[in-house]
């Protein structure tokens, strides 16, 4: 499969049709996927709703390498993935790894600063809503 896979974002969470185009995978596929592959374990949330983390797409994409691309059987992609071979056989496998890092997790904030903003925000409320009396 020479077909290059879209960057994978940097966000935390990503819905089974996002994880669909970003692997050029089906929907179905994927459900059917977790019940084959026990690596690939989506949250579930909301009405049953999954919501694959980053690794979890990069599983995807080494699942979706050794089927489509390599030619292994389930079964045999299972038994790869169980012994770690899977993603040494594909540089581009690696390259999505390091594609995106994540994002830097926020600096906390003093409550000074977090009163100093609201106030802010208070401000500019206020502003406004004298304004719009006027």
């Amino acid at each position: 499969m020479d077909q290059q896979l879209p960057p994978i974002p940097a966000k935390r969470y990503f819905t089974i049709g996002e994880v669909a185009v970003l692997c050029d995978v089906k929907p179905h596929v994927l459900r059917y996927w977790e019940q084959e592959f026990t690596q690939l374990r989506p949250v579930k949330r909301r009405g049953n709703r999954r919501y694959y983390q980053h690794h979890e797409v990069l599983m995807v994409r080494r699942i979706r390498e050794l089927l489509y691309g390599q030619g292994f059987t389930i079964s045999g992609a299972r038994n790869q993935l169980l012994s770690g071979n899977a993603h040494a056989s594909d540089a581009s496998l690696q390259a999505d790894a390091h594609a995106v890092e994540p994002p830097a997790a926020p600096t906390p904030l003093s409550w000074e600063e977090v009163a100093s903003e609201l106030e802010e925000i208070r401000s500019l409320l206020f502003q406004k809503d004298e304004k719009s009396s006027i």
